[in-house]
C-alpha cells in the first residue's frame, strides 16, 4: 500500500455496485445497473450509474432534445443541408431572435419564430431539471444547496433571454443561439451601452467569478495536500476534528492570515459562485432599462475618470518618437 497518495497515485476503490439508499414510496426505479470506468476513476469515483431520472428528468430530457433539434436543424438548413459545411462551420452558425420590428409578438418561423420555440423548450428543460435536482435532494434528506446554486445560473439565463427583452419590449434584445454569434452579441451589447466594464454589477460578477475559481482551487489543493492524513473525509473532520483539519487550518492561518474550517470554506466558495451570476444578472437587467450609457454613468458617479485625450502609441517615447 502506498504511504502517500496524491492526484497521480490515486487508489480506486472497487467493490459491489453501490445503488444508493432505498427510495421512498412513489419514486420511479433507478435506470441501469451501474458500471465501473478506470479512466473516470482517475479523476473521481469510478462507478457510473445507476441514475435516477423520474418524471421530471425524463420530461426535461425530452424538452431539451426538442430545443437542440430545432436549433440544430435550423443551423443545418442555413448551409443547404451540407453535412460537411454544417460540421466545419458549426461555431459560426446561428439561430437569431426576431427582428426589432416584431417587438414581443410571435413572428413567422423563418424570421425568429423558431428561436422563440427553441427558447421555450430549452427553458422548460432547464426548469424541469431544477425541479428534479431539488426533489432528489429532499428525497435523500439532503440540503437543497445545489438546487439554489443552479437557480442562480438560471436567473442569469432568464435575464438574458426573457426578462430583459420583456422589459425592453422586443425579443431582438435577447441572445442568439450560437457560439460566435453569442460572443458577437456580448461585444455589441457592451459597445451599445457604453462599455459594460463600467457597470459596477458586472465588476462584482467578475470579482465573484475569479474569487470562486481561486477559493475552489485553494480548497481542492488543501484537501489533496492533507489527504495523507485522511483530509478527504471532510464530514468526519468537521464533527471530530483530526490532524488533517488542524494542519489545513494552520496552513491557512499562516499563508492567508485567517482560518477556514472544513465546513466554512464550502460556504465561502458556495456564496462566491452563486453571487457571480446573481450580480451579473442584475447588471444586465439594469442595462438599457435604467442606464443607457455605463461610461457616462460611471463618470457622473465617480466610478470612472473624466473624459480626456489619451496619447497614441506614436507619442510614446518608448516607441522611439
Amino acid at each position: 500500500m502506498a504511504a502517500y497518495q496524491n492526484i497521480f497515485t490515486q487508489v480506486q476503490v472497487r467493490g459491489p455496485i453501490e445503488a444508493g439508499v432505498k427510495l421512498p414510496r412513489g419514486n420511479s426505479p433507478r435506470t441501469g445497473k451501474g458500471i465501473f470506468s478506470y479512466w473516470l476513476g482517475k479523476v473521481g469515483n469510478a462507478q457510473i450509474g445507476p441514475i435516477y431520472l423520474g418524471h421530471a428528468g425524463v420530461a426535461s430530457l425530452l424538452f431539451g432534445f426538442i430545443a437542440i433539434e430545432i436549433i440544430g436543424l435550423n443551423m443545418w438548413a442555413s448551409v443547404d443541408w451540407d453535412v460537411f459545411k454544417f460540421i466545419g462551420l458549426l461555431p459560426w452558425l446561428t439561430l437569431d431572435p426576431p427582428a426589432e420590428e416584431y417587438g414581443l409578438s410571435f413572428p413567422p418561423l423563418a424570421e425568429g419564430g423558431w428561436w422563440l420555440m427553441a427558447g421555450f423548450f430549452l427553458t422548460m428543460s432547464i426548469i424541469l431539471w431544477w425541479i428534479r435536482t431539488y426533489r432528489r435532494a429532499v428525497e435523500l434528506g439532503m440540503g437543497t444547496h445545489v438546487a439554489w446554486a443552479f437557480a442562480s445560473a438560471i436567473w442569469l439565463y432568464l435575464v438574458l433571454g426573457f426578462i430583459r427583452p420583456l422589459l425592453m419590449g422586443k425579443w431582438s434584445e435577447a441572445v442568439p443561439f450560437g457560439v460566435f454569434t453569442h460572443l458577437d452579441w456580448t461585444n455589441t451589447f457592451s459597445l451599445t451601452y457604453g462599455n459594460l466594464f463600467y457597470n459596477p454589477f458586472h465588476a462584482l460578477s467578475i470579482v465573484f467569478l475569479y474569487g470562486a475559481a481561486l477559493l475552489f482551487a485553494m480548497h481542492g489543493a488543501t484537501i489533496l495536500a492533507v489527504s495523507r492524513f485522511g483530509g478527504e473525509r471532510e464530514i468526519e473532520q468537521i464533527t471530530d476534528r483530526g490532524t488533517a483539519a488542524e494542519r489545513a487550518a494552520l496552513f491557512w492561518r499562516w499563508t492567508m492570515g485567517f482560518n477556514a474550517t472544513m465546513e466554512s470554506i464550502h460556504r465561502w466558495a458556495w456564496w462566491f459562485a452563486v453571487l457571480c451570476p446573481l450580480t451579473g444578472g442584475i447588471g444586465i437587467i439594469l442595462t438599457g432599462t435604467v442606464v443607457d450609457n455605463w461610461y457616462e454613468w460611471a463618470i457622473q458617479h465617480g466610478f470612472a475618470p473624466e473624459e480626456r485625450e489619451f496619447p497614441s502609441s506614436t507619442d510614446n517615447p518608448l516607441f522611439g518618437q
